[in-house]
Parts: C-alpha cells; structure tokens; sequence
C-alpha cells in the first residue's frame, strides 16, 4: 500500500546505492532513478548528495528517511493485521537466526511449520546474533533467533529454550580423556574461538570472567565465524572449542570429535527477539509459539542421543 517511490527511497537510503537498491527490489537502476527523481520533485527537494561516485543523505533526505521507516512498517503492520483478521495464518515471514540455531534446530521447525501452514512464505537470514539484531533494528527481519539475553533496547525478546555449551576437540587431544573440564584447565590447550559478535563467544567470555579468567589469557589460535569450518579446524588437531553440544551430534557420533561438559556446565537461554515498538501478528506470533513447543525438544537429537548411549555400551 505503501508508495513505490517510498519504497524505492528508502531501499536507496538503506544501501546508499541506487544499484544495490534496484537488485532489493528487482528494479533495473535507471527505473530506481527515475522513481526518486519524481520523489524528489513531489518534495521540492533534493534528498540524495551525489558527488566522486558517492551518495549520502542531505538533510531533507534524513527527515524523509526517517518518517519512511515509520510509514513502511505501519503499512507492514496493517497487512499483518488485515490478514489476521481473515484468521488465516499466512503471508510474508522474514526470519533470521544465529548459525547454531539455523543450522541445526531451525531447519525441520521451518518444514513443518510451511506442511502446517502452506500460505507462509518464509525467509531465512542466517548470521551471527549481533548481525540478526542488526538487521531486526532496521526493520529488515519480522523475527529473529538468537543465543543469549542480550539485545538491543529496541527490541523485547522471549525465551525459547536452554542450551548447553561443551568443550569439543579431537579424539586424540588431551582433554578428550576428562569427564568433566574446569575453566582453569581451558588456559594452556590451543583455542580455536567464535568471531567478535556471535552468542557463542559472548556466553563463552562472560563464563570465563565469572572464573576469573580474562578471555584473553586463553591461547587463542585461530578465530573462525563458520560452525563447519570451526568443527573441521577441530577434527584436525588445532585445538579444542566450545560450542552447542547440539551441533556436534553428528561427528560424535562419527567419532570425528569428542564432547566434554564443562563444569560448572555453561548454559545459555535461545531467545526469539523482535522490534518492541511494532505489533506483533498473528503469523510472527504462531511461528514463535510453534518454535517454541518444538525447542523444547530439538529435532533428532533425542534419536541421536539413544543411539549415542547404545554405542557407547557396546564399545569394547
């Protein structure tokens, strides 16, 4: 409903590139001119500084964007609205997740909540938290999942389900022989750590100053921002992790890496988090309920544990 040179405006605004804006929106780059050109006329105003190949907002243009943000998600809201009203539970879902969370939970939820509700039309952005809230902060997400409590003032959040974090490394490593890991013993060993910005490492250096040790005393060795190539860097001997005991079902069971509880145990809250100022619809709301009931028991992995147990029995 919202008006497309509004809307043009704005995606222009958000990239400060008309050809960024024009791939958003499946709009060739001289149709994107022309549209804020017309915009700009209607206002009398120039909105955009365009000088050496840059763009930037002038003044007028930081007023407008503004009250675009506010037009386009009031628009937003009604169709959620409207569409509740129809008592259908259908439409647009914009999602994103923590990697942890879209790799390894989200992915059979999302499948039977589309088997459930054929009229959904979801969308997955994957990142690490700080890049989700990011992104709900700028109204580019109706719903995001992340790991921990903590986000930004302008969004509410909801507890979904608890965590655990364990220490993993390769068969061969030293501290695959423990039951159990102290904090203290995390100092020496080569670290390989999660990126500035994700859950994990957030969770995983408050845990180390409760135990009074800074994080940076630990031998870190190498950062990676992939679950998968962090596991692979593991499985080859260059250090030991920590990260969701969830996400390494699999190559446990392989007997690729092992997992180690630390002690005391290191949990964390998966929280769902959304702009606190916007109305929350009925799809954003069933969607967080859905997740909600199927989080209390992740996919697979009570099938994964079992068979973990039985293994483990039979081993000579």
């Amino acid at each position: 409903m919202a008006d497309r040179r509004l809307q043009v405006f704005h995606a222009v605004a958000k990239h400060l590139s008309f050809t960024k804006a024009g791939e958003s929106l499946c709009m060739t780059q001289p149709a994107v001119t022309f549209q804020i050109r017309q915009l700009e006329d209607q206002f009398n105003t120039r909105l955009f500084d365009r000088t050496h190949g840059r763009i930037g907002l002038t003044p007028a243009g930081t007023v407008a964007f503004a009250y675009a943000e506010k037009i386009l998600a009031l628009t937003s809201e009604l169709d959620a609205r409207l569409r509740d009203l129809s008592g259908q539970v259908a439409g647009p879902l914009l999602i994103g997740a923590s990697t942890t969370i879209a790799d390894f939970l989200l992915p059979q939820i999302l499948g039977e909540f589309k088997a459930t509700h054929p009229g959904v039309a979801p969308s997955l952005f994957v990142g690490n938290s700080e890049a989700v809230q990011q992104r709900l902060g700028e109204r580019a997400l109706d719903i995001g999942f992340i790991e921990g409590d903590s986000y930004l003032p302008s969004l509410a959040g909801e507890r979904l389900c608890s965590d655990e974090l364990q220490v993993v490394c390769a068969p061969d490593h030293a501290l695959a022989r423990c039951r159990s890991v102290a904090a203290g013993a995390l100092v020496e060993p080569a670290y390989l750590s999660r990126e500035q910005g994700s859950g994990t490492r957030e969770v995983t250096d408050h845990y180390l100053k409760r135990a009074g040790i800074e994080p940076g005393a630990l031998n870190v060795v190498m950062e990676a921002s992939s679950l998968e190539a962090l596991k692979g860097l593991v499985a080859a001997g260059m250090g030991f992790a920590i990260m969701s005991h969830v996400s390494v079902l699999k190559e446990v069971r392989l007997g690729l890496l092992v997992r180690i509880p630390l002690s005391p145990p290191i949990t964390r809250q998966l929280t769902a988090v959304y702009p606190r100022e916007r109305i929350q619809s009925g799809l954003v709301g069933a969607f967080v309920q859905f997740a909600k009931r199927r989080l209390d028991a992740p996919p697979g992995e009570a099938a994964e544990e079992k068979e973990l147990a039985i293994s483990a029995r039979s081993a000579p």
